[in-house]
């Protein structure tokens, strides 16, 4: 052995002094030293060498499990000719130690050169340099600093570090290796040949540095590119685990580094991290001092993406928020020099946490959803603008994640369901897998750009398996496992969540078809004969009740077939409702069904199901194909016990013929009711369909009653007048649009100003250009006025020339009502007063009938028995005024006489038909209101309630009294318990306890009493969609999904409990999500229970908050119950945020609103919601503080509650980094400032560090340059070229991140945005960050995020709401909320039903007398 080591000494030390005179005179790696003119042979042994250092890493030790590294340059670009496989920076020819060894074995591993590791990337730029400028004439060419050619670090950079130099001691790599403290070979006498792997050692104290001597990072791509570095430390034998000195062999200068990787974390804090070098392997312990900081970094990144693929394997629908949140918690492990993660540590580190979540998703099975497309993801690659694909091919290290990262089994249990809603589920799903199958799947694509997509098959896969070219059938058409195309997945899933509603609407034909459309039939030839005497005749027609159509015989009543010309489509069924004979010929009149799929249930439903529609005609006779037996299923008497019972799909045996139905179909609302009961004196030809569409027609009609005897020249008078069902007398309140008048006084409307300045100084604010659009997020410019307020005066026709009055043109004469903010005081008089405060004025204004928006009660305050505030308590539609206006003297006064007292309503008082009364009746009718029948609350279950927003509001409406609720997550529980303490509140899996009920126990585990059958009155919740939450169609994984959701679980729970009423409240896609399927199932099932049912989208800031939030809401009543409609919106708010028709299946739906974008009140703003509270700081975290003065608003008045509270609570707010807090102060008050208004200035931090200048250092194509002919790009591919890690900028007031993928993301247009006090909240998220989705989270006068108390003001949740937990669970709890007002609005909509069901006026009005002839089913 010793002669041995002596030979290998005396070797080196030859080869050594040969080249000790060039700079870089030591040993320089295996694929770093040739010279142009090195012979063949050596070249040869060179190659050699390098393949036995890839065999020998690909075969690495079990104690260091690890994927390749980076290969040098000669082995990653393809081999040009044997003999120059490389020319390097130095003279001097270099072989290595190891081609010094004769026996070295000459396997090869071809398919990792040829195939994927040719780094095109590598290759693209390894000698770029830094010539990225494009020279451009027309501007004085601003110079980049210059920047190390190896290291690419800029010079002039303070942090710039060199290396201090190695001790005397220090040993060069070959000797260190050999030396004994190391004992580096066993006795084998043979050196290295049975040694299969490179030697490992551990090494503490080191140091990384370029060949000029700048310490540098080794994991920002430079070993990639080729850049030699270096490393000094201080060698340890493999087995020792103390990091101190003691023991260690000085080394300097080793290296280069061929290699680094990272293996699994031991005990699961820290990763393992190594280099590779010609002659060994080193585990790197701790870092110098000097090199300390940048290691950290590496190690920051390395835990953060551990961190990240945790999180998000176990919270796959996580945002962005959310996975700040676990950041911004999470405490680094100990032994770390960094003490907090922040949203700027994941920002830095992102391209390599997006690659770790690669290599994990890769290592994953192939039907699992990949955590690349999960919607935190998505959100990070775009903001941090990541190259995805990148990692596969450059074949660099990855975490072995599979080490220490488990799987998380937990989550929601497989769904319980009751029978009825299985069996939907797995009929419907089974038969569309089934015929997804048959097409063959859906076809992998590629982008075809990323370097995934040109890498080969690998020919291993099952994929490639099936491929022809590697001896498959080539029936699979999948693309490569190995070349799953990360930028098509994203997306994929991209476009799935963006699909909004207006894109929708744009690619539709004109084809929302009208179901009425005509139906082409065809005529049959057939015999036909009267069997009876004509029962009636009126004029020509004469009306029988028997007929024979080809031996068969139909009468009145009958149900029958009809040909459709189209031979594909099904045969139309009607009823038949009238026979007789005219000029035309035999006919009878059909009155109409629908099938399940001319409804929105499309294909999800039940094809022998059918729904009564009002659509009818007249026909011959000859049309009637056949006769079919159509049978009403009623629903049972004991409904309502029955749920979970019904096992029997089928409802009739399908014999062709036979049909049944429960339902009527409103096709424009997409309503589905109880039919209406009819009645009838007419035996012969009594149609329902007719009788409700001429009742519509009459309700349309304007109409005048109760002529006044007083004379006028030119008009006639009236005392009452209708209109859509409504009657309106003399001194009746009305509201009109606003274009129906205007005031005189020209209010001070907001000027339609643009926030754009001219003469920005663009060297301090270089990203001001990018704002160059006036539309400001969140502001109400747009917003239109309230309805205008009028009180009758007179209703008159004018006389035509022969004195009759001219019917067709009924008018009114109105006195004009003034809001506060039509007055010369303008918005700000409205903001203090109240909402339905007005002044009356003597302007009179002449407007039709038709014009008339519905009628509201306007009294004078004088003249109220109650309070105004009792008064205004009992519903929308109640104003009140306490003064007159008056326009030409600016002035208030006392209102006239015959404005105040209600006994002096109308002029034509006691003429007239309506003798002295006329005129109270609707005061008197008014009066009554609040004596309606006391509505009994209804007991609710509210599952998935979160902290009890839905359950507020329903409460607020009167409603519904929660004596339930689920919710799992326990901070969000304490907070619903809180605030109900009446309540029981399950903080357990709602499928196990549906489970528990379903098998008759009485308790849970923890003893808490379980609500059984016909506990329920009323079941409302929001089942959160996870895990198929796109738009596309389902797939196998998707449907899995599916029908093991939460959605599924909640109408197990609507069948089981058969609530009188049941609400279901969501995102606003969820009517969208694949392609609609997730709402027809929904329906579907319900419709199967026998519910009444619906579904609408309601914007929340209509119903009086400060935000916009869309949400779906599917409403249900049960059979004997009115079907709830939806409410009318009540404040007006921004046009943008209120298109709320939904597309299914081409048809267009809205909900049956008739406001659409109107509202009796005025928009509600940012500074009703918050003006009043006082100021507090960044991280302010005092729970209670006082309220500092009085409410300013309305609104304010209204949430701060009638009961005296002098404490404020949870007027709080996130503490942000100090760099995030410099970014917020320097952001502008203007309206619309966002991080495009931030100045490129350095800032000393509140920490004590400071921040340093954004440089600009590339072209940008597409912006071009500023008018001082700067550069605007911050990264190479601003240019059109790759990114380039070395690019990245950290630590500037300007974030690097959002000038480098603006131009693709709207210019990331309201991150770091302020709030504007006359505009509206964005969807208040569950965790407010100024670069989330919702990046407008800037108080606007204050250098902070909102608080928690703004944000649940935002969510019109009352001062004295209270939340449970740390900020960030209350943030989550305000966040994940229905807003109470939005819940309020729903449940008066509830309890209008309720009550009119207890006034018995379920029938419809009707005069006609005769119960439609039904086939009831038994």
């Amino acid at each position: 052995m010793e002669g041995y080591l002596t030979k290998v000494k005396a070797l080196l030390g030859k080869e050594l002094c040969g080249s000790s005179s060039s700079d870089d005179g030591k040993i320089n790696g295996c694929t770093n030293g040739f010279a142009e003119n090195c012979s063949h042979e050596e070249n040869g042994m060179e190659e050699m060498a390098m393949e036995t250092e890839e065999e020998r890493s690909s075969l690495k030790s079990p104690t260091a499990p690890k994927m390749r590294g980076r290969r040098s340059k000669a082995d990653t670009e393809p081999k040009k000719s044997s003999a120059s496989s490389r020319v390097t920076r130095n003279s001097g020819k270099q072989p290595t130690i190891i081609s010094m060894f004769s026996k070295v074995s000459s396997k090869r591993k071809s398919e990792e050169v040829n195939g994927e590791d040719v780094n095109g990337e590598v290759a693209e730029r390894s000698e770029e340099g830094d010539t990225e400028e494009e020279v451009s004439i027309a501007y004085p060419q601003p110079t980049p600093p210059p920047k190390c050619p190896d290291c690419r670090q800029y010079l002039d950079d303070p942090d710039l570090k060199f290396f201090q130099g190695d001790p005397d001691d220090a040993l060069d790599e070959p000797e260190m290796l050999t030396d004994e403290r190391l004992s580096l070979f066993d006795s084998n006498e043979d050196g290295f040949e049975s040694y299969e792997d490179l030697p490992q050692h551990k090494i503490t104290n080191f140091s990384v540095y370029d060949k000029r001597g700048h310490l540098c990072p080794f994991d920002s791509g430079l070993i990639e590119k080729n850049v030699e570095l270096y490393f000094s430390c201080a060698v340890k034998p493999i087995y020792d685990d103390n990091p101190c000195l003691d023991g260690g062999v000085p080394a300097k200068k080793l290296g280069p580094i061929n290699a680094w990787w990272i293996t699994g974390f031991d005990g699961g804090e820290k990763a393992l991290i190594g280099f590779t070098t010609a002659f060994a392997d080193y585990i790197l312990m701790d870092p110098s001092e000097e090199y300390g900081p940048i290691f950290a970094l590496m190690q920051e990144k390395i835990y953060m993406s551990k961190i990240v693929v945790e999180f998000l394997q176990k919270n796959p629908d996580a945002t962005y928020e959310d996975l700040l949140n676990k950041i911004e918690t999470t405490v680094p492990p100990a032994g770390l020099n960094f003490n907090r993660f922040t949203e700027d540590t994941l920002l830095r580190h992102a391209q390599f946490v997006v690659e770790q979540v690669e290599s994990y998703d890769e290592a994953g099975d192939s039907d699992e959803q990949p955590i690349i497309v999960t919607p935190c993801m998505r959100d990070l690659i775009k903001l941090a603008g990541v190259t995805l694909g990148k990692r596969r091919a450059a074949r660099r290290q990855a975490i072995r994640h599979p080490t220490k990262i488990e799987k998380d089994s937990k989550g929601p249990t497989k769904a319980t369901t009751t029978k009825l809603v299985y069996q939907i589920f797995d009929t419907f799903f089974s038969d569309q897998i089934d015929q997804n199958d048959k097409e063959g799947g859906v076809k992998r694509q590629r982008c075809g750009v990323c370097e995934v997509c040109q890498a080969p098959d690998c020919g291993k896969c099952t994929a490639c398996k099936d491929m022809i070219k590697f001896g498959g059938t080539g029936r699979s058409k999948q693309a490569c496992q190995k070349r799953r195309c990360p930028n098509l997945a994203v997306k994929e899933a991209e476009d799935d969540e963006n699909m909004e509603e207006e894109d929708v609407l744009s690619l539709l034909k004109a084809s929302s078809k009208k179901m009425s459309e005509a139906k082409k039939k065809k005529q049959s030839q057939s015999k036909l004969s009267w069997l009876d005497e004509p029962v009636q005749r009126e004029g020509k027609k004469e009306y029988h009740m028997k007929v024979c159509i080809d031996n068969q015989i139909l009468e009145v009543g009958d149900y029958v077939s009809v040909s459709p010309d189209d031979p594909s489509h099904p045969l139309y069924l009607a009823r038949i409702t009238a026979l007789w004979e005219d000029n035309n010929g035999k006919m009878f009149h059909a009155h109409w069904f629908c099938r399940g799929t001319d409804t929105v249930l499309g294909e999800s439903s039940d094809p022998l199901e059918l729904f009564l529609v009002d659509e009818c005609e007249d026909m011959q006779l000859s049309y009637v194909k056949d006769k079919v037996n159509v049978l009403y299923k009623a629903p049972s008497n004991n409904w309502f016990m029955e749920g979970g019972m019904d096992d029997e799909m089928k409802v009739i045996e399908d014999d062709g013929k036979s049909f049944f139905y429960q339902l009527w179909y409103d096709s424009e609302f997409a309503r589905f009711e109880t039919p209406p009961k009819v009645t009838s004196s007419e035996d012969y030809k009594f149609c329902a369909s007719c009788a409700r569409i001429q009742e519509r027609e009459e309700q349309e009609t304007p109409r005048i009653l109760e002529p006044m005897e007083e004379e006028h020249d030119s008009k006639i008078l009236y005392g009452l007048a209708c209109l859509k069902g409504e009657q309106y007398r003399v001194g009746d309140s009305v509201y009109m649009l606003p274009e129906a008048f205007s005031f005189a006084v020209k209010a001070a409307s907001p000027v339609k100003r643009s926030h754009r300045k001219d003469d920005v100084d663009e060297e301090l604010y270089p990203e001001y250009y990018r704002k160059s659009s006036d539309y400001i997020k969140g502001s109400n410019l747009d917003a239109p006025e309230p309805f205008r307020i009028g009180r009758i005066k007179e209703i008159f026709c004018n006389k035509r020339s022969n004195g009759k009055p001219n019917q067709d043109e009924i008018k009114l004469r109105l006195y004009k009502f003034y809001r506060p903010e039509n007055t010369h005081k303008g918005p700000k008089a409205g903001y203090h007063t109240d909402i339905n405060q007005l002044y009356w004025s003597d302007e009179e204004v002449t407007v039709d009938l038709v014009d008339i928006q519905g009628r509201c009660r306007v009294e004078y305050g004088e003249d109220l028995t109650e309070s105004v505030q009792e008064y205004s308590s009992y519903g929308p539609d109640r104003f009140y005024f306490l003064e007159a206006y008056n326009a030409k003297t600016k002035s208030f006064e006392d209102p006239p006489n015959y404005a105040r007292s209600s006994a002096h309503k109308g002029k034509g008082k006691g003429k007239g038909k309506g003798k002295g009364k006329g005129k109270a009746t609707p005061q008197e009718q008014l009066e009554q209101e609040p004596q309606d029948p006391k509505v009994p609350k209804l007991r609710t279950l509210d599952v998935f309630s979160g902290c009890g927003g839905l359950s507020e509001g329903l409460h607020q409406a009167g409603i519904s009294e929660t004596l339930w609720a689920i919710e799992m997550w326990e901070p969000a529980a304490q907070a619903f318990r809180l605030n109900n303490p009446g309540a029981t509140v399950f903080t357990e899996d709602c499928n196990v306890l549906l489970k528990l009920v379903m098998s008759g126990e009485k308790t849970n585990s923890l003893g808490q009493k379980l609500p059984q059958k016909g506990d329920v009155e009323m079941l409302c919740g929001g089942p959160p969609c996870q895990g198929f939450s796109g738009m596309n169609r389902f797939n196998s994984r998707t449907y899995s999904k599916f029908k093991n959701s939460l959605v599924v679980s909640y109408l197990s729970y609507c069948d089981y409990y058969r609530p009188k009423f049941f609400l279901l409240e969501n995102v606003r896609n969820f009517v969208s999500f694949k392609r609609s399927m997730v709402l027809k199932l929904t329906l579907r099932c319900l419709v199967r229970m026998g519910y009444q049912c619906t579904f609408g989208v309601l914007q929340a800031g209509q119903y009086g908050v400060a935000q916009t939030r869309r949400r779906a809401i599917i409403l249900a009543a049960a059979p004997g119950e009115k079907l709830p409609h939806y409410p009318e919106p009540l404040h007006v708010f921004a046009p943008r945020a209120c298109s709320l028709s939904v597309v299914v299946d081409e048809k267009k739906y809205v909900s049956n609103v008739t406001r659409g974008n109107g509202g009796i009140y005025r928009t509600i703003t940012v500074r009703d919601t918050m003006s009043d509270l006082p100021e507090i700081q960044n991280g302010a975290s005092a729970l209670e503080i006082s309220y500092n003065g009085e409410p300013q608003s309305w609104f304010q008045r209204q949430i701060r509650g009638s009961q005296y509270q002098p404490i404020l609570r949870d007027h709080i707010c996130k503490d942000m980094s100090p760099l995030v807090a410099a970014r917020m102060r320097h952001v502008p008050l203007a309206p619309g400032s966002d991080w495009r208004d931030l100045p490129n200035i350095e800032v000393r931090l509140r920490d004590g560090t400071s921040t340093k200048k954004l440089r600009y250092t590339h072209s940008d194509k597409k912006n071009c340059r500023s008018s001082t002919g700067a550069l605007r790009g911050v990264c190479a591919c601003a240019a059109g070229k790759p990114c380039d890690p070395a690019d990245r900028q950290f630590n500037t007031l300007i974030p690097w991140c959002l000038p480098h993928t603006g131009n693709r993301h709207n210019h990331w247009a309201g991150l770091y945005g302020r709030l504007e006090w006359d505009g509206f909240f964005s969807t208040t998220v569950t965790n407010p960050e100024p670069m989330g989705k919702q990046g407008r989270v800037l108080h606007p006068e204050q250098h902070r995020v909102v608080s928690v108390r703004e944000c649940s003001r935002s969510q019109g949740f009352p001062d004295t709401y209270r939340f449970f937990g740390n900020i960030l669970d209350k943030h989550r709890q305000v966040g994940n909320a229905v807003p109470p007002p939005l819940a309020k609005a729903i449940g008066l909509e509830i309890k209008k039903c309720a009550s009119e069901k207890m006034k018995g006026n379920t029938q419809i009005p009707s005069e006609l007398v005769k119960e439609e002839k039904l086939n009831m089913l038994d």
